[in-house]
Parts: C-alpha cells; sequence; structure tokens
C-alpha cells in the first residue's frame, strides 16, 4: 500500500464486519458468536434440546444477496437443537433468545464453516453473518422424557408439570395440523389427551384439566374431519360439548360431520345451536346455506327415485306389478 492510499491516522481500514462487531455482545466468551438484538422477544431463552421455528438469512461480508435462507418457505421447518441446527454458532446464538426476538449474529469461522469453508459458496475461514427471528420454540425433550415415563411416575410430578407437557404435545399437534401432516397431528393430540386422562386432580383444579381437555378434544375433532373420518369427529366434539355444551367450535364441528355423514336433522340441530352462540359467524352461516343445498339436492333426489318406482310403465302398470 502506497503512503498516498493509507489512512491519515495510519492504521488500516476496518471491514464493516470489523465495524459491526465493535458495538455487539459476546455471548460465546471468546468473541467467536457475536450478538446485536434487532426487536426484542418475551417469555423463556430457548431450552436445550428445544424444537425452533425461525426464519434466518445467512450473509458473506460485501455481499447483498443470502447466501443461504429460509425466508422464501411460506411455513418454516420446525428444527431440533443438535439435530438439525448445523452450524454451532447458530446453535449457541439461539440458546440466547426468546420468542419474537429478531437478531444478528457474526460467527467466526469456529462456529461457522472451519477453516475449509464449504466451497463452492463459502470460502475458506470465512466470518458469516446472519439475522434469525424466533418464531416459536417447543422443549421437546421435556416432553419426550415425561411422556416415556409410566402412569404411576408421572402421578409423582405436580400438576402443572403434566399440564405444560400436554400443552407442549398439543402445540407440536398444531404445528404439524399446519403442515398438513394430519395422522402425525392426531398422534401428538392423543398423547396429551393419554396424560390428562391419566391425571386425578383435587376438585378445585380438576377445572385446569377439563379446560386442557377442551382444547384437544377440539383439536382431534377437527383434524378427523381432515382425515375424512367424520365418526371420530362428531365424537370427539361430543365429548367437548360434555365439558362445555355451548361452545360454538365443537357445535360447528359436530354438524360438519354430520354433514358429511349425511345426517341433515342432526347436522342443523348442531349448526343452528353454534348460530345462536355466535349469529355472525362468517363459516357457521357458510355451512347452514350448504347443509340447505345439500337437503334440497338430497330431497330432489328422493322425489326423482319415488317418481321412477311408482311411475306407470308403458303397459299402463306401475313397475312391480305382475
Amino acid at each position: 500500500m502506497s503512503v498516498s492510499s493509507r489512512p491519515l491516522n495510519g492504521l488500516p481500514h476496518k471491514s464493516p464486519y470489523q465495524r459491526l462487531s465493535q458495538r455487539m455482545l459476546d455471548i460465546s466468551g471468546d468473541r467467536g458468536v457475536l450478538k446485536d438484538v434487532i426487536r426484542e422477544g418475551a417469555g423463556e431463552l430457548v431450552t436445550p434440546d428445544a424444537s425452533v421455528l425461525v426464519k434466518y438469512s445467512g450473509y458473506l461480508e460485501h455481499m447483498d444477496k443470502p447466501f443461504d435462507s429460509n425466508c422464501f418457505r411460506k411455513t418454516p421447518r420446525l428444527m431440533k437443537l443438535g439435530e438439525d441446527i448445523t452450524l454451532w454458532g447458530m446453535e449457541l446464538g439461539l440458546l440466547s433468545m426468546r420468542r419474537g426476538e429478531l437478531a444478528r449474529f457474526l460467527f467466526k469461522p469456529t462456529y461457522a464453516y472451519g477453516t475449509l469453508g464449504c466451497p463452492p459458496l463459502i470460502p475458506p475461514n470465512t466470518t458469516v453473518l446472519f439475522e434469525i427471528e424466533l418464531l416459536d420454540f417447543l422443549d421437546s425433550a421435556e416432553s419426550d422424557k415425561f411422556c416415556a415415563l409410566s402412569a404411576e411416575q408421572q402421578s409423582q410430578f405436580p400438576l402443572q408439570k403434566v399440564l405444560k407437557v400436554a400443552a407442549t404435545e398439543r402445540e407440536f399437534g398444531n404445528y404439524l395440523f399446519r403442515q398438513n401432516r394430519f395422522y402425525d397431528a392426531k398422534v401428538r393430540y392423543k398423547r396429551a389427551l393419554l396424560l390428562l386422562h391419566r391425571r386425578t386432580a383435587p376438585p378445585e383444579e380438576q377445572h385446569l384439566v377439563e379446560t386442557a381437555k377442551l382444547l384437544v378434544f377440539l383439536n382431534l375433532s377437527f383434524t378427523y374431519l381432515k382425515l375424512e373420518r367424520p365418526t371420530m369427529a362428531l365424537r370427539y366434539g361430543e365429548q367437548a360439548l360434555i365439558i362445555d355444551r355451548k361452545n360454538a367450535k365443537a357445535l360447528f364441528r359436530c354438524g360438519q360431520a354430520c354433514l358429511l355423514m349425511t345426517e341433515y336433522q342432526k347436522a342443523r340441530d348442531f349448526l343452528v345451536r353454534a348460530q345462536r352462540e355466535q349469529p355472525y359467524n362468517h363459516d357457521i352461516n357458510n355451512e347452514l346455506k350448504k347443509l340447505a343445498s345439500y337437503y334440497r339436492d338430497y330431497m330432489d333426489k328422493e322425489r326423482e327415485m319415488c317418481h321412477r318406482m311408482f311411475a306407470p310403465g308403458d303397459n299402463g302398470s306401475t313397475v312391480g306389478e305382475n
């Protein structure tokens, strides 16, 4: 470098990442993973062995477009720490985050792609920047360990523990449902229900168990509708109504199930009750219109069948006469 091209203070220019690193928090203890919070999150920190739902984009210095990103996905994939997260720096970064948080990280080569890089995209010994948004996380390790215990062992834990694990199983089911993995969602919901059925609570806490069961019954009813098994959907919808007889969602699911089974009068009874609870619910009102249309078609076919059965034949006699 010529004298004229040097900075006036005689020191070399700092790169963008070097300047950025000066105002970032060291979370690894050796400045190998640096963090800058863009938007604060809320709640607990991500737990080890959790499954996380994140949006991320990875950048190389002096490049505007990311070399890796999942932001184009409509629904990001649920990833488990220690299995699906391959960058050590990203795992450490996620363990420092809370739900809803958006943060920027710098990963030194040791915490990213190492001395070899990842040809042809990542050169050797490269520091990378990642922007990560933590949408949600589920403590799957805790849930899996608890579900593996016997009923007797589970009964030794406080009720709040059981409710927490059941809620985690239901959240897993909700995620799988949104991925259209209805069979897998059903398995998670049933695991939650089994935990709640096993548990006996004192009278003053029984309402907590019933409230948790209600949510699972509603989820199972909807899932069985998606699996085109209306009999089971009706069964779980009616279980929900035992807990809350005016629950509009349960009444709606039962009405949908009866409609699929062509039990039109029962479908109407359920849907009218649902409409009574939520008169302006668009879905309920549309289902009633669909029921009316199906019932008209059904009655038209019945009349046509009767007409064919009793219409005069070519010889003037009715069908079936000798």
